[in-house]
């Protein structure tokens, strides 16, 4: 019997919170800085679901939403929505929170693959994903048509 976990094995949340290092002229995050999180947060994810090293094979997507500011924390929640033989998507959202007014906001999506790796750096198998929630559910019933993207993104090349 092929080995799944929930997808609540791999939620990952962490929070960040927004320095003026951090920022451009706007005060507004700098977006390769919220890449570059989402890139951490999904390996970790896909680490947990997978218990294997693994290497990004592509971000598929990423839609800032809305921007952050100086003194705002940044939370991110990553899961595994669905798996390959050896690839993971794995969906990000990124929000902010006004710490001083508590209003949150929805800044940023992004999908991503993560490849599992064995000890020789070689493509090694992941375990399924089985989707509990509705958001988990539509995010895994829609991972077929992402997946079909990035083939035809690949072929243009």
């Amino acid at each position: 019997m092929e080995q799944a976990y929930s997808v609540e094995r791999s939620r990952t949340i962490q929070t960040k919170l927004v320095l003026p290092p951090d920022t451009n002229h706007l005060q507004t995050i700098f977006g390769g800085k919220v890449l570059s999180y989402i890139d951490e947060i999904a390996a970790l994810a896909a680490m947990k679901h997978c218990n294997h090293v693994v290497v990004t094979a592509s971000i598929d997507s990423v839609d800032f939403l809305s921007s952050a500011t100086v003194g705002n924390a940044l939370s991110l929640e990553a899961f595994v929505t669905s798996t390959g033989h050896t690839s993971m998507e794995v969906y990000v959202k990124v929000f902010s929170t006004d710490l001083l007014s508590d209003k949150r906001t929805l800044t940023t999506e992004s999908f991503l693959t993560m490849v599992a790796v064995d000890q020789n750096g070689k493509p090694t198998s992941v375990p399924k994903v089985i989707p509990h929630t509705e958001e988990e559910k539509r995010l895994f019933e829609t991972a077929a048509a992402r997946k079909e993207n990035r083939k035809n993104r690949a072929l243009i090349r």
